[in-house]
């Protein structure tokens, strides 16, 4: 749900580009919701705060939550280790040969 909201302000916004989702983590009270992207630039991550509310009603809309959790944004710290991985196994076997 939160991507189809994300595909239609893309269409109206610029900043936020082509981002895709990698996972949501809540508080067990489920007051707060922190966004996992592939990646996030600086005027991604500004669009997105500056359209939280609209984000957390589109959540609101299609869940049956007492409250809808507050919603934070971030890029998820796993792609990054794994594109580092990547990097040193590529120079590791651009060495070897």
């Amino acid at each position: 749900m939160i991507s189809d909201e994300l595909t239609r302000i893309s269409d109206v916004d610029d900043r936020i580009g082509i981002l895709t989702v990698t996972g949501v983590q809540t508080t067990q009270d489920l007051r707060q919701a922190t966004v996992f992207f592939d990646s996030l630039s600086p005027d991604a991550r500004v669009a997105l705060e500056e359209r939280r509310a609209q984000i957390q009603s589109a959540v609101n809309v299609q869940t049956r939550f007492k409250r809808t959790p507050k919603l934070s944004f971030l890029a998820d710290p796993a792609v990054a280790s794994g594109e580092a991985v990547e990097e040193i196994i590529r120079r590791q076997n651009h060495d070897d040969e």
